[in-house]
C-alpha cells in the first residue's frame, strides 16, 4: 500500500529532513480532528443525550427525578464544546495511529512491519469493545450502586391519618396521579407522573394550538437529594471511559511483550494469582469506591489477561514475521 524501503539502513535522511517528516505528520493527523470537532459540535446536544440515557434509565426505575443541574451560564457550552473535541479525537484515532505509522515504518524491517497488521485491527476491536461494554453494561450497574447507596439515609416520615375512600370529600382539590400524560390537556391542569417523580403542570405557549409543561421533580423522604451537576457526571463518564479504552489493550500489551522477548506464555501462567492482584489494584484505581464497580472491572480485566496469554501462544512472533528473512 504504502513504497517503503526493504533495507531500513538504506533509508537515511539528515535530522532536519526528519523533523519535517515529524512536522509533516503532526499536520496530517490534526487536518481529521479539528474539522470533524467542528462538525460535532453542531450534534453535540445529541451527544449529551447519548451519555445521559444511562442515568436517566437508572433515574427513572428508581423514582428519581430526571434532572441535571447546570450552575453557571457557560458550563453547558463548555461543555458542549470539549464533548466535541473529546469525541473527535477518539473517531480519529485510527488516522492518528496511521500517521505515526508512516514516520516510524521506514526505520523497521518488513518482517517487523507485519506486527501493525494485528496490533492495529486488534487495538480498534478492543476498543470499540470496551466502550459498548462499558456504556451498556458497567455504567448502569455502577450509577445504580452508588445511587442505592444514599436510598436508606431517609428523613422521619411524617404520618399523617388517611380518610377512608368511601367517605372522601369531593369538593377538595386533588391531582390525580396518572402513569401517562393524557392526550390533550387544559391550562392549569396538572398531575404526577409516579415513573418520573415529577409534577407536571400545563402552561400557556405562545403556540396557541398547544401548552407547554413545567416538569417540578418531587424529593421523598431521603435526605440526600438523587440530583446531578451535568459537568460533574460527564467527567466521571470520560474519566471512565478512558481507563476502560486503556485497560482493554492489555492482550495487546502481552502479545508485544510477548514478541520482543520479555515475556512468555508459560512465564504469565505461572503467575496468574500476581497477575489477578495487579488486576484487582487496577480495578480498584479506575473506578468509584464501591466493591460492586471493582468487581465489574476485576472481572474483564483478568479475562483480557487470559486472552492475552491465548494470543501469544497462537500468535508467537515467528508465526507472525513468517518466511521474510530477517535481517541483523
Amino acid at each position: 500500500m504504502f513504497d517503503l524501503p526493504h533495507d531500513p539502513k538504506s533509508f537515511t535522511m539528515p535530522l532536519g529532513d526528519h523533523l519535517d517528516e515529524l512536522r509533516k505528520r503532526l499536520i496530517l493527523a490534526l487536518l481529521i480532528p479539528i474539522p470533524l470537532a467542528l462538525v460535532l459540535f453542531t450534534f453535540s446536544d445529541g451527544l449529551v443525550e447519548l451519555l445521559l440515557e444511562p442515568l436517566q434509565d437508572v433515574q427513572r426505575n428508581g423514582g428519581y427525578p430526571q434532572q441535571v443541574q447546570v450552575l453557571s451560564p457557560p458550563e453547558f457550552l463548555i461543555m458542549k464544546i470539549k464533548l466535541s473535541i473529546i469525541f473527535a479525537i477518539v473517531i480519529s484515532v485510527p488516522w492518528i495511529i496511521l500517521q505515526v505509522w508512516l514516520f516510524t515504518a521506514p526505520g523497521l524491517y518488513p518482517w517487523e512491519r507485519r506486527f501493525i497488521h494485528i496490533l492495529f485491527p486488534g487495538s480498534i476491536i478492543l476498543t470499540v469493545a470496551g466502550i459498548l461494554i462499558m456504556y451498556v453494561v458497567m455504567l448502569p450497574i455502577m450509577l445504580f450502586v452508588l445511587m442505592s447507596i444514599t436510598s436508606g439515609i431517609n428523613a422521619p416520615e411524617e404520618l399523617i391519618p388517611m380518610v377512608p375512600p368511601g367517605e372522601v370529600d369531593s369538593t377538595v382539590a386533588t391531582i390525580p396521579i396518572l402513569e401517562s400524560p393524557p392526550e390533550a390537556v387544559q391550562l392549569g391542569q396538572a398531575w404526577i407522573d409516579p415513573g418520573t417523580a415529577t409534577l407536571r403542570m400545563a402552561v400557556s405557549s405562545e403556540d396557541p394550538a398547544s401548552h407547554r409543561i413545567l416538569n417540578i421533580p418531587l424529593q421523598g423522604a431521603s435526605v440526600v437529594a438523587q440530583v446531578f451537576r451535568l459537568t460533574s457526571y460527564i467527567n466521571f463518564v470520560l474519566l471512565l471511559l478512558l481507563g476502560i479504552t486503556i485497560a482493554f489493550q492489555m492482550p495487546l500489551v502481552i502479545l508485544l511483550l510477548g514478541w520482543i522477548g520479555i515475556v512468555t506464555h508459560e512465564w504469565l501462567s505461572r503467575n496468574r494469582k500476581y497477575a489477578l492482584l495487579v488486576c484487582a489494584l487496577l480495578a480498584a484505581i479506575t473506578t468509584p469506591a464501591d466493591v460492586v464497580s471493582m468487581f465489574l472491572m476485576l472481572i474483564p480485566l483478568y479475562l483480557l489477561y487470559e486472552l492475552g496469554i491465548l494470543l501469544l501462544r497462537v500468535l508467537p512472533a515467528s508465526r507472525v514475521a513468517g518466511d521474510i528473512e530477517r535481517q541483523p
